[in-house]
C-alpha cells in the first residue's frame, strides 16, 4: 500500500481478492481499464482508498456510475459500518457487481440498476455521502450527486490535474445546488498526481434537479444562472 490509508491484513487480502475477481472478468465485460490484478489494485483500488477520510463513520453512501464497483466496493470492504449502494444503469455491470459482492461476502453492499435521475426521485436526499469516479464531466456529476445527499452530507469526486478547468464555469454558483465551496485535496498514487474534490451539502437541492434523463449532458445547469 502506497497511500496513507491504514488497512488490516484481512482487509488487504479482501481487496486483493477483489482485484483478482475484477481481472477475471476481462474479455467478458469491461469493468476496469487494466486487466492485470496488480495494476487494478495500484491504479484503482488504492486510489479509491486514498479519500476515505472524507467518509462518515456510519450511514448510507452511494457510488454513482459504479462500473466495476470503484470506489464503493473498496469502501465497503474497509468500512463495514457503512451501507454502500452501487448504482449503475448497465444491467450486465450490475449483475457482475452483485456476483462480486456475494463472492466477497459483503453484506453491507446493495446493487441498484437504474439511471441516477430516476433513483433521485425515489431516494432524494437520503445519503450521507455520494461519490463518482470516472463518470462524466464535473458539472454533470454534480447535478447527479447533489439531489441524493442529505444536508450535512458530502459529495466526493475524483479528478486529475486539470480539475480547475472543469470548475471554472461554476465558480460562485455552488449554492444553486445547495453546496458549499469545494475543498480540494491533492494526493499521490504511485507517483501519479490525483485530486479529490468535495462539497458539503449546506441546503436542500431545488426540486428541479436532477432534470429529466439526459438533460444534464445536453444543457449544463450553470448556464443562465445569475451570478
Amino acid at each position: 500500500m502506497t497511500t496513507n490509508v491504514k488497512v488490516t491484513d484481512i482487509e488487504e487480502a479482501a481487496l486483493r481478492e477483489y482485484a483478482a475477481i475484477l481481472s477475471s472478468y476481462a474479455g467478458r465485460i469491461r469493468l476496469t481499464g487494466p486487466s492485470d490484478p496488480e495494476l487494478i489494485f495500484r491504479d484503482h483500488i488504492e486510489d479509491s482508498l486514498a479519500v476515505m477520510h472524507l467518509l462518515p463513520a456510519s450511514g448510507r453512501v452511494i457510488d454513482v456510475g459504479s462500473g466495476g464497483g470503484l470506489p464503493g466496493m473498496a469502501w465497503a470492504i474497509c468500512r463495514p459500518g457503512l451501507q454502500v449502494v452501487l448504482l449503475d444503469s448497465i444491467a450486465k455491470k450490475c449483475a457482475a457487481l452483485l456476483e462480486i459482492s456475494v463472492r466477497l461476502g459483503l453484506r453491507n453492499v446493495q446493487v441498484l440498476c437504474a439511471r441516477c435521475e430516476e433513483h433521485a426521485a425515489e431516494s432524494r436526499e437520503s445519503y450521507s455521502a455520494a461519490a463518482a469516479r470516472a463518470v462524466s464531466s464535473l458539472d454533470v456529476v454534480l447535478e447527479y450527486l447533489a439531489p441524493l445527499v442529505a444536508p450535512g452530507g458530502r459529495l466526493i469526486t475524483f479528478k486529475g490535474p486539470n480539475y480547475a478547468e472543469e470548475m471554472r464555469p461554476m465558480l460562485g454558483l455552488w449554492e444553486t445546488l445547495g453546496l458549499s465551496d469545494p475543498e480540494v485535496d491533492r494526493y499521490m498514487v504511485y507517483g501519479k498526481e490525483r485530486y479529490v474534490l468535495s462539497w458539503e451539502k449546506i441546503a436542500p437541492t431545488p426540486e428541479r434537479y436532477p432534470r429529466r434523463v439526459g438533460a444534464a449532458e445536453k444543457s449544463r445547469w450553470w448556464r443562465g444562472v445569475n451570478r
